[in-house]
């Protein structure tokens, strides 16, 4: 074993599936495997003897399942884990669930040609499992959370004002920690997550049964409402256009920026162009660089702009690349994100800052 390289251990019944991800890490020069098991019930001894620095796991095993392995892991153990998911509607459900248990992120299985799909990722997942190893472990979310009290309304029109949200890894629960205290009558809310198709459905959805506004997969051409909160959906960039005062979605199929597509990016710039000072930006936590230009660019356009701080970033990567080029009204913690923006909506001269 080398001394100061991210030590992975490897955890999936496929034997193709670890023999391919070991692969992975043996060509990064900074990762190393330290060992590989078939299943959960293995792992655990494997996890106390090499004590990785990060596990890739998959959801679906024999003898214990993954999230049931994750949600121990996390209690008695915490270590950084990056799931490994099938692309399927019960997948992504388990995924986002694993996400909720303190899993740092994940990467889809193809659903076919498990072998090409895998290596084709390759690039992905060592990113992956090295922003893992830098991250910041959070405290597993409950199956059933306490409802939390909505914030109070605006107690103004809020028809021609936007608040759009980008975020990467770790995101998944920052965004749901903040739309679910938004209240019934909040501004039309549109949001970027570096995540695939069936999984920003299910994430949508699954926001939906927990908040007060409504949320879901964005459509090409729906106006956008107040009280509601639209998801980029996976593989394609969420943008915005006119239509008189008010705002539509558009989806499109344009190239990746910043190799995503969807794009924070995308979404910014489209704001900042179009709303100017009706908009609220807000970027959270992620790995790289996607969405800080975006927000510099809303924040020259006269919008009010939020970077979650570091202490409370899983990957404190996009809101870094923001802050330090200035983009950043205010930086502050996720859990004072949503009452700052209520706050700055109530101010009478939002629009004109």
């Amino acid at each position: 074993m080398s001394p100061g390289k991210i030590r992975v251990l490897i955890v999936d019944d496929s034997a193709l599936v670890r023999s391919l991800l070991a692969e992975i890490v043996a060509a990064e020069r900074d990762m190393e495997v330290v060992g590989v098991a078939r299943d959960p019930v293995i792992a655990r001894s494997m996890v106390r003897e090499l004590n990785p620095d990060v596990i890739t796991l998959d959801v679906e095993m024999p003898r214990m399942n993954g999230l049931e392995f994750l949600e121990r892991l996390m209690r008695l153990r915490p270590t950084p884990v990056v799931m490994i998911s099938s692309v399927t509607q019960s997948g992504a459900d388990a995924t986002l669930r694993a996400l909720e248990l303190g899993a740092v992120d994940f990467v889809a299985k193809p659903r076919l040609g498990i072998a090409e799909g895998v290596s084709r990722t390759a690039a992905e997942i060592a990113a992956k499992i090295r922003a893992a190893s830098r991250s910041r472990l959070r405290a597993p979310r409950a199956e059933a959370p306490a409802s939390r009290p909505p914030l109070a309304s605006p107690g103004v029109s809020v028809s021609e004002r936007i608040i759009c949200i980008g975020a990467s890894t770790g995101g998944t629960e920052a965004v749901r920690e903040m739309l679910e205290i938004f209240p019934a009558d909040c501004p039309g809310t549109l949001v970027t997550l570096h995540m695939p198709p069936e999984f920003t459905r299910r994430f949508a959805a699954r926001l939906d049964g927990l908040c007060r506004i409504t949320v879901r997969e964005a459509q090409d051409g729906e106006r956008v409402l107040p009280g509601h909160a639209y998801i980029a959906p996976g593989g394609r960039h969420l943008a915005l256009k006119r239509s008189g005062r008010a705002y539509v979605v558009r989806i499109t199929e344009d190239a990746p920026v910043n190799r995503h597509r969807p794009s924070v990016d995308v979404l910014f710039e489209c704001a900042a162009r179009l709303a100017g000072g009706d908009a609220l930006g807000v970027l959270l936590t992620g790995m790289g660089k996607d969405g800080a230009r975006g927000l510099l660019r809303m924040r020259e356009a006269g919008a009010w702009t939020i970077a979650q701080d570091e202490a409370t970033s899983v990957v404190f990567g996009m809101p870094r690349e923001a802050i330090e080029i200035g983009a950043a009204r205010q930086v502050l913690p996720i859990g004072a994100i949503a009452p700052a923006l209520f706050e700055r909506l109530a101010s009478p001269g939002m629009a004109r800052v």
